[in-house]
């Protein structure tokens, strides 16, 4: 579940080689995660942190699925920061 899709659409294609994965869903924003999250039960999300309406945390918070899947947080934040 991410906002940007062009972050989506590479998680698409490096999921596309894996056989044993099969994509049942995804999400633009926190709302659309958990509603899809609750209708899907899957057993594997990749969430972004930073989401419009809920972000990731928030929407782990307001799933209720048993058992709780495994998350994988993803997120495409870029620090310009410096580590001189």
């Amino acid at each position: 579940m991410d906002d940007e899709p062009l972050a989506r659409e590479r998680l698409r294609q490096l999921l596309a080689d894996q056989p044993e994965i099969e994509l049942v869903g995804e999400c633009a924003d926190g709302r659309e995660a958990v509603d899809t999250i609750q209708k899907q039960s899957p057993d594997l999300i990749f969430l972004d942190i930073q989401m419009p309406e809920l972000d990731g945390f928030a929407v782990l918070e307001a799933i209720k699925t048993e058992p709780m899947p495994v998350i994988v947080f993803v997120t495409e934040f870029v620090s310009t920061k410096s580590f001189e």
